[in-house]
């Protein structure tokens, strides 16, 4: 199967050609650390480690750099309201942004260069403009000359007239043209400043990532991603200034995710369904909100969207996918009872026990989740549609479930059946570590499971129990109606009811 994604820059699906024959560099524009990460922070990365996580799949050698953007406007006013230094400020909201990185499972990215570490590289590109003609100097700022770039406005189809014309403090301070774009500012009192040719003074936004995505990867690289919102102008000159001091191709394929929307939804029975939740829900910080949710949640919830749509975020976006993700644990708890044995990676997948069971009766099964498989990769190669693969994968758990119920296995034990749901379990679980899911059993959010809790839970339960005995299936129901309500769900089994939140 070959790989095609949209790209950006030419507005269709193309096939994907490294630039290096089994070797992919990626880079994503990261966050500018003025404040503590937000849903939108994360969107980006856990596209990116998912990408890079299907990319080794199909065997690529795969680098991929994360900036963190530490001289920047914002933070300087951040800083300065606050009444902190811009570097204490960054260092906080940096180590918070690695920290929900950590629980939502990124771990896959190689370098996190900050602009603040790599004033060489950035002085150094824009002399090189300078001296190509692209760039000039005025007034200690460093000026692009989008005038002297043809091809300006290709990448968002935008005009030179539609350019920003620059903050207005840096108006009138010997730029050409409105449309020129600062590479370099002239210090001002009481701001971060670093020693340059053209006098003291710090980098715009958009020559930092074209100094640190070069350094790290080459002139030309092969996917730049980030948000919708970073197009025009950042993306937009970002590829101007690389491509007019190498005169080569900046990145060859553009992948832009869409940003999180807010949709303010009444629903019904949530602690969050007024349109004033619903927005608590967007602006709060992820930190919080995997803690009240669970990491692999907010994962979830963020690659059931094609990446390049908006993604919903509200109190019924999270439900729903609370259902979703759990009816995969179920499956899992659900296997683990009849293999008694814990979910383990590992080879022993429906590939290998294949060879078995196609000379036996149960060879449509394994036809079933082997085709499963290859539609979820089908789903990936095609502009990774994060959401369809998912999709196939809660297909797969169908089918495994419906094959446990026609063989009545959980009225008695027959290892090689068994067997065959153990395998197609592991199937999906590999698929779904794939994009960076079922890595483990799920942390529960915070006081989901405390001891008041369970001791209250396991009353309720006892005493529908009793109800069902002395026949009392009114009291029995309501009982189940009631936990449904506050988003208790119920499964009586063989060996007793369990409980779980969603």
């Amino acid at each position: 199967m070959s790989l095609r994604l949209y790209n950006t820059l030419t507005k269709q699906k193309e096939l994907f050609e490294p630039v290096r024959p089994g070797r992919v560099g990626i880079y994503l524009c990261g966050p500018t650390v003025y404040k503590s990460p937000h849903i939108g922070h994360m969107v980006g990365p856990v596209i990116f480690d998912a990408v890079k996580r299907y990319l080794r799949f199909k065997g690529y050698e795969v680098t991929w750099i994360v900036n963190i953007t530490d001289v920047d406007d914002k933070l300087i006013d951040a800083a300065a309201r606050q009444k902190t230094t811009v570097q204490a400020l960054a260092d906080k909201h940096t180590n918070e942004y690695f920290e929900c990185l950590r629980l939502l499972g990124i771990d896959t990215a190689d370098r996190f260069p900050r602009a603040s570490e790599h004033m060489p590289d950035i002085i150094s590109l824009c002399q090189g403009l300078i001296s190509s003609g692209h760039a000039y100097a005025s007034d200690g700022n460093v000026w692009f000359d989008v005038s002297k770039d043809p091809d300006y406005g290709k990448l968002s189809r935008r005009n030179v007239e539609e350019q920003e014309a620059g903050t207005r403090s840096l108006e009138g301070s010997g730029k050409r043209n409105a449309a020129d774009f600062a590479l370099w500012k002239a210090a001002k009192p009481g701001e971060p400043a670093w020693d340059s040719p053209w006098g003291t003074g710090r980098p715009g936004w958009h020559i930092e990532c074209s100094a640190m995505s070069m350094k790290y990867l080459g002139p030309t690289f092969d996917i730049h991603g980030g948000g919708m919102d970073l197009l025009f102008p950042h993306h937009e000159n970002e590829l101007a200034q690389s491509e007019s001091a190498t005169g080569q191709m900046f990145a060859k394929y553009w992948m832009h995710n869409g940003l999180t929307r807010l949709n303010t939804k009444k629903i019904s029975g949530s602690d969050a369904a007024t349109p004033e939740g619903a927005a608590a829900l967007a602006a709060v910080a992820v930190r919080t909100l995997i803690d009240q949710y669970g990491a692999e949640l907010i994962r979830y919830l963020l690659l059931t969207t094609h990446y390049r749509r908006p993604i919903e975020f509200s109190p019924e976006v999270v439900e729903s996918s609370k259902k979703g993700l759990s009816a995969f644990h179920r499956l899992f708890e659900r296997a683990e009872r009849l293999t008694g044995q814990p979910p383990a990676e590992g080879p022993a997948d429906m590939d290998a026990a294949s060879i078995t069971i196609l000379d036996t009766p149960h060879a449509p099964f394994a036809r079933d989740v082997l085709a499963f498989k290859m539609k979820f990769l089908e789903m990936m190669d095609d502009d990774f549609n994060t959401a369809g693969a998912i999709a196939v994968l809660h297909e797969l758990a169908g089918a495994v479930n419906s094959f446990i119920e026609r063989a009545e296995l959980e009225r008695g034990r027959q290892a090689d059946l068994v067997g065959y749901v153990a395998a197609a379990v592991q199937t999906l679980r590999n698929l779904g570590m794939v994009l960076g899911l079922f890595r483990g059993h799920p942390a529960p959010a915070a006081a989901a499971h405390d001891n008041t809790l369970e001791k209250v839970m396991q009353l309720l339960l006892r005493l529908r129990g009793e109800a069902r005995v002395a026949k009392n299936f009114a009291l029995a129901d309501s009982i189940r109606k009631g936990l449904t309500e506050i988003g208790v769900t119920l499964e009586d089994r063989s060996d007793g009811t369990i409980w779980r939140k969603g």
